[in-house]
């Protein structure tokens, strides 16, 4: 017959404390914001954006894209959706936008 694991009692802790509120103490959690999630505020932002991507599409601007972790994807731009951008350039490369560091035209100095 096995006794099941019970753990000693500390003086001074005060148990009754957190069973009437558990959740109360439970930690607070971070709240977590998606890019593809816009508001009201980020509106004038997001139109800004889609203007900027729409034009280089119809002119075939050539593009430098620097990622998060410092890669570079030269190309133009083919497409874009809420969530990513896909790139014509040595190959054609699907990039997710909360990815992207920066982004400027292949003959600015970046």
């Amino acid at each position: 017959m096995s006794m099941p694991p019970v753990l000693p009692l500390s003086r001074g802790f005060d148990f009754d404390r957190f069973s009437a509120h558990p959740r109360r103490y439970a930690g607070a959690t971070v709240p977590v914001r998606f890019p593809a999630q816009t508001t009201e505020m980020d509106a004038p932002n997001r139109h800004a954006e889609l203007f900027y991507l729409q034009k280089q599409i119809q002119a075939q601007t050539p593009m430098v894209v620097v990622l998060e972790d410092g890669e570079r994807i030269e190309g133009c731009i083919e497409w874009y959706d809420r969530n990513s951008i896909k790139i014509r350039g040595r190959s054609r490369t699907l990039v997710y936008k909360s990815a992207i560091k920066y982004m400027y035209k292949l003959g600015d100095n970046g």
